[in-house]
């Protein structure tokens, strides 16, 4: 796996960006980290006990917060207090983002509604996190990924038939709606600097893995009938599963074309069922997918993971290992391609820390790695002043 270091002058496409990030655990945190590897300076204004997001540890170490947050700097206040009030404000007047997660009204309680904030900078693109928008009659709800999750209809679909329905092992909803936001915020800026106005987006948790699971509503407008769960299958295309190896290792398939199935079904010598009545196009396919699946599952089933793996390759099937992160730490796509990279972290063993690389890859204007996540409070002084910051501790409002 490749090694490499930080270096603090490394400068990005959004240099000179400045985003203010209140938010908490995964969204906001992604969002921003979408940023700060582009060269965004953002400033993470944390309460005295950090982010939430730092008491996710494994063996101890913050490993979340060091994975989401690095690139970005970290300044402690106590908004409870007028002054850091004040302070947060000076800094927004300077910044081109603001993001929040807290739940609808909390901000505007702080004296820090959207229409302070834009009296104070009218450029300013301010980014608003909650698990159900701003509006609606859940506006007042808490919201954490596993609900929207459970509401989009994505556990309902997500496992076996005759299983309970199966909820992401992963931050998946807040994920997809870091990622949105990255993408939005990325469009109100360029209005901003065009227009001078700023605005605001509106981002719940609920929409964005909603919008993922497009066709669905259409789907069951047409039908009238609901999605079943079917584990690694699909309602689409056929065959496509997970296949157990006779070594207890597992592959991946998807036979999702006509040709491809067909090639597949050569490959392993059972041409005569390309012109089977039961396999003969993927309606046909998906209505005798048992039969088909014990036909490739026997197949696999004969040979180990190395063996499929070579034989699938040599053919041009599309199969693949399933991988686990024993797996991905040794893999030489992964660590090749750079997707998975090190960096030096004296709380981790070895001495280093890995984590993914560059996401997505800009020929002319590439991520950078200027930093490592911040310790909480480390940039207070070096943000908000020495004499600032001497007063704020003074009042209370900074730990």
């Amino acid at each position: 796996m490749k090694q490499h270091q930080f270096d603090p002058t490394a400068r990005g496409a959004l240099d000179g960006v400045r985003v203010v990030d209140l938010s908490r655990l995964v969204a906001g945190n992604m969002l921003t980290k979408v940023l700060a590897d582009h060269g965004a300076e953002v400033i993470k204004i944390e309460p005295p006990e950090g982010d939430t997001l730092r008491a996710w540890r494994v063996g101890g170490i913050e490993t979340s917060w060091k994975t989401i947050c690095r690139n970005k700097f970290s300044v402690t206040l106590n908004l409870r207090h007028a002054e850091a009030i004040a302070a947060l404000k000076e800094l927004v007047a300077t910044a081109s983002m603001f993001v929040e997660s807290f739940r609808a009204g909390v901000l505007e309680a702080m004296g820090l509604s959207p229409e302070t904030l834009l009296a104070i900078n009218p450029k300013l693109v301010i980014v608003r996190i909650s698990g159900w928008g701003q509006t609606g009659p859940y506006a007042h709800k808490p919201g954490f990924g596993t609900l929207v999750e459970g509401y989009s209809g994505f556990a309902a679909i997500n496992g076996f038939a005759d299983r309970e329905p199966v909820l992401p092992p992963m931050f998946m909803g807040d994920a997809y709606a870091g990622l949105y936001g990255a993408g939005s915020a990325m469009i109100a800026l360029r209005h901003a600097e065009m227009t001078g106005q700023g605005q605001v987006i509106d981002l719940s948790l609920f929409e964005p893995i909603f919008s993922v699971l497009e066709p669905q509503m259409a789907n069951y407008r047409i039908s009238g009938k609901l999605k079943p769960r079917t584990g690694s299958r699909s309602t689409n295309t056929a065959p496509r599963n997970a296949y157990r190896t006779s070594d207890d290792g597992w592959v991946c398939l998807s036979a999702s074309t006509q040709g491809m199935t067909e090639k597949l079904l050569r490959s392993i010598g059972r041409e005569e069922l390309i012109t089977d009545p039961r396999f003969v196009n993927n309606p046909a396919r998906l209505k005798n997918i048992d039969a088909l699946d014990a036909i490739v599952a026997e197949f696999v089933a004969s040979r180990t993971l190395a063996e499929n793996l070579e034989h699938f390759d040599r053919t041009g099937v599309t199969i693949g290992p399933i991988m686990d992160a024993g797996r991905l730490e040794q893999d030489r796509y992964v660590t090749e391609r750079e997707a998975l990279i090190e960096v030096p972290d004296e709380e981790m063993p070895g001495g280093r820390l890995p984590m993914v690389g560059h996401v997505p890859r800009l020929s002319a204007t590439p991520t950078i790695l200027a930093r490592p996540a911040p310790r909480l409070g480390e940039h207070n002084e070096a943000i908000l002043g020495a004499e600032n910051c001497a007063r704020l501790k003074a009042s209370g409002a900074m730990p």
